[in-house]
């Protein structure tokens, strides 16, 4: 069995209010293992034979089904978390800054959307891979963030989700404790 991260976008917040032993219990449903669910804000770990592409569809249509939302998800092998966290040029935060990561399922809305953030000034942002895209925001005004502004355009809302670094770090070692 391999270990995957699956991140949700949008959930519990915007009226989609999802209790995280509802989710565990639906994932366990549709076929996943070792489901394990972190900070109540769509980061799940668990564990699969199907591949990476059928674990995001088999994790839509569950989303779908179970509590009824246009789910989307971004899924990522325990392996490659680790590898996008520790390839991340900044701290997990400071007084400050905070760092993000944005995660995509589609490499040319994530291209367009690293294209954009690069055209700001003062973008502080680093492509990690073709799924990732790093960047910093102010302590305190990360929704207010000029990148922030433009990754929260309808456009990218099928395709991208951002966490916090300190969270991919959390999801990386429960992904990690599945292998």
């Amino acid at each position: 069995m391999n270990s995957y991260a699956v991140f949700l976008r949008g959930i519990n917040v915007g009226g989609i209010n999802i209790k995280m032993a509802d989710l565990k219990a639906a994932l366990e449903a549709a076929g996943f293992a070792g489901v394990r669910t972190l900070l109540a804000s769509g980061n799940v770990v668990l564990a699969s034979d199907l591949d990476t592409a059928e674990v995001k569809v088999r994790c839509e249509k569950c989303l779908r089904d179970s509590f009824g939302y246009e789910a989307w998800v971004v899924v990522l092998t325990a392996a490659r978390v680790a590898e996008l966290v520790a390839a991340c040029p900044y701290p997990e935060d400071n007084k400050s800054t905070h760092t993000y990561i944005t995660l995509g399922s589609d490499k040319a809305r994530l291209d367009e959307l690293d294209a954009a953030g690069a055209a700001l000034e003062n973008s502080e942002q680093q492509r990690l891979g073709p799924e990732a895209l790093a960047w910093l925001a102010p302590a305190g005004g990360t929704l207010d963030s000029p990148f922030s502004k433009i990754s929260a355009k309808p456009k990218y809302k099928a395709s991208t989700t951002t966490r916090n670094l300190r969270t991919m770090i959390k999801v990386r070692d429960a992904a990690a404790a599945l292998s």
